[in-house]
């Protein structure tokens, strides 16, 4: 494996006679993936086997049509109400240019909010729901309503109570209030107050970083981790510190946007591969080692491939095995954003490398966050204590963030010593199991019914797709009837032919919870005609089941 500390002074290079052996070796055998197992850490080179199972059922073609049908109904009304408030027969509710200063350059894009002020506002009740508790397996919500088509809100002053919580990143239920499991919380809070007032460099690094850092490194299996006060800033203010000019990032297509703003705050050149798509990362890897960068065809001073452990939209888990492989092989470095992978997936709770039987060294830098199965905040970067070291020094969070609060740090301490099993229970073990059994009953139940939803089978994020635009806020509006919270997602943030409702699993979920929401979503899926299935095979395994990567140009 390639040394990781070259990540930090960008010391690599590649050879022509490299070049050609790389591509004359081979990577895959016929019977399996040629991957190293562990057990207990411990490699032991045997081939990895394990069937990776995930669904991407397309849809019948007329929900297709019917779909941009949606659309573009939507859109041609759009054009008539904007019409109407050019020449003042509706309210204008948006901001716009005063007339003292149309012959300035424009503040506001007219065309850039069209989708916002006449589609989305027309569904806006059901984003940005107020919550008024711990977000649980149940919360409390404050009621709203709106008086002028979801241009504004008024509050009514009830409580809708024991809501069903089918959108928080709760894996393992770590975000409670019980006062025995917050105890050494409250403790800290007491002794430390609410905040740090520094950064890290200065006088904001404190004994209970400290003691996170170890904890975080320990639980992982690596030399040394760094943590961060914001899980998203982890991405978007190291990436950068990483990599810059001259350098190549192949980037995943559905990478989260920390990804992207790191990616782009870097300088770096960006290229994007299809998703969990080996070959076309392949062809990416081989031609940047044959023509090197653009016009100058100097080799890249590194090659960094960034992908996710879940990717949080589809619900899928990366293909570690062959991108190890292929990074191995193309003497790559590799980025594992574990945010919803870590605590999720996995025997103990360790994430995808462990999900796959992987050691921790064949990552180069592996970064997670504490905001999902930890029930806290901030984010993580580990792997090899020259990388770490480089980050304290380089890191625009370390130099220029406020540290993390240190009641957040001691959950943390408090989720991992029990994941860990350094509490003296078997709790933390209890939860990551219990998770598994919640999401594979989910997934088989929504299946069964004729849903179509996306993703692997072990994973807790369960996107079901909705398709028509017009059936996102009945969706989630009826599902609030029934006392059931959910997240629904469309057009921009997923392709415009994809809307989707974005399920998350939690340990604390009951079975009583689960079969309440499964009931629900089938007398649903009836009423607004969602279940699409029809358990046709997905195009998407049929090209993951190639063993040869080799492609013609």
């Amino acid at each position: 494996m390639a040394n990781p500390s070259a990540v930090c002074n960008g010391h690599l290079h590649h050879h022509h006679q490299k070049q050609n052996n790389l591509l004359k070796s081979g990577l895959y055998k016929k019977n399996g993936i040629t991957k190293g197992m562990k057990k207990n850490g411990i490699s032991n080179g045997t081939p990895y086997k394990k069937k990776i199972v995930e669904h991407f059922e397309q849809a019948p073609m007329y929900v297709a049509v019917l779909t941009f049908l949606g659309f573009g109904v939507g859109t041609i009304f759009g054009y008539l109400r904007d019409f109407m408030r050019a020449w003042g027969l509706e309210k204008r509710n948006v901001a716009a240019e005063r007339e003292q200063q149309k012959d300035f350059v424009p503040l506001y894009q007219d065309f850039e909010n069209f989708y916002t002020r006449n589609l989305y506002m027309r569904i806006r009740d059901n984003w940005n729901r107020p919550i008024c508790s711990v977000p649980g397996p149940q919360f409390d919500l404050m009621e709203r309503v709106t008086d002028d088509y979801n241009w504004t809100f008024r509050f009514t002053g009830r409580i809708i109570k024991n809501v069903i919580n089918m959108g928080s990143y709760n894996y393992l239920g770590f975000a409670e209030t019980d006062v025995n499991a917050l105890k050494t919380v409250t403790i800290e809070l007491q002794k430390y107050g609410t905040g740090v007032c520094s950064t890290r460099q200065e006088m904001g690094t404190l004994d209970k970083h400290v003691e996170l850092e170890k904890l975080v490194a320990k639980f992982l299996g690596v030399e040394d981790a760094m943590v961060f006060g914001m899980g998203f800033a982890t991405n978007s203010m190291n990436i950068p510190a990483l990599v810059g000019k001259g350098c190549l990032i192949l980037s995943d297509e559905l990478n989260h946007t920390s990804l992207v703003l790191g990616a782009r705050l870097s300088g770096a050149t960006i290229r994007i591969f299809k998703h969990n798509n080996m070959q076309n990362l392949e062809k990416l890897l081989r031609d940047a080692i044959i023509y090197g960068q653009p016009r100058s065809r100097r080799a890249w001073r590194k090659i960094i491939i960034l992908v996710e452990g879940i990717y949080s939209m589809e619900g899928s888990i990366v293909r570690l095995p062959e991108i190890v492989s292929l990074k191995k092989k193309y003497k790559a470095y590799l980025y594992l954003d574990e945010a919803h992978s870590i605590g999720a997936v996995g025997a103990t709770g360790r994430g995808v490398v462990e999900y796959f039987g992987m050691s921790p060294d064949d990552v180069d830098v592996l970064m997670g966050t504490f905001t999902k199965s930890f029930g806290a905040a901030g984010g993580y970067i580990a792997g090899k204590k020259d990388l770490v070291d480089f980050l304290r020094t380089h890191s625009h969070s370390a130099v220029y963030a406020t540290s993390m609060c240190p009641p957040v740090a001691e959950q943390i301490i408090r989720a991992m010593k029990c994941l860990m099993g350094l509490d003296g229970t078997t709790q933390g073990l209890q939860r990551v199991r219990q998770l598994g059994k919640n999401t594979r009953y989910f997934r088989r139940r929504l299946h069964e019914m004729g849903f179509i939803i996306y993703g692997n089978d072990d994973s807790p994020v369960v996107p079901l797709l909705l398709y028509m635009p017009g059936k996102i806020g009945a969706f989630a509006r009826r599902m609030l009837e029934k006392n059931i919270g959910v997240v629904v997602v469309g057009f921009p943030a997923t392709p415009i032919t994809e809307s989707r409702a974005r399920f998350c699993v939690s340990a604390a979920h009951t079975r009583e919870m689960l079969d309440t929401v499964l009931n629900a979503l089938d007398e649903l899926g009836d009423f607004l005609h969602l279940k699409y299935s029809r358990y046709s095979k997905s195009s998407h395994p049929e090209l993951y089941e190639e063993t040869r990567l080799e492609l013609e140009d």
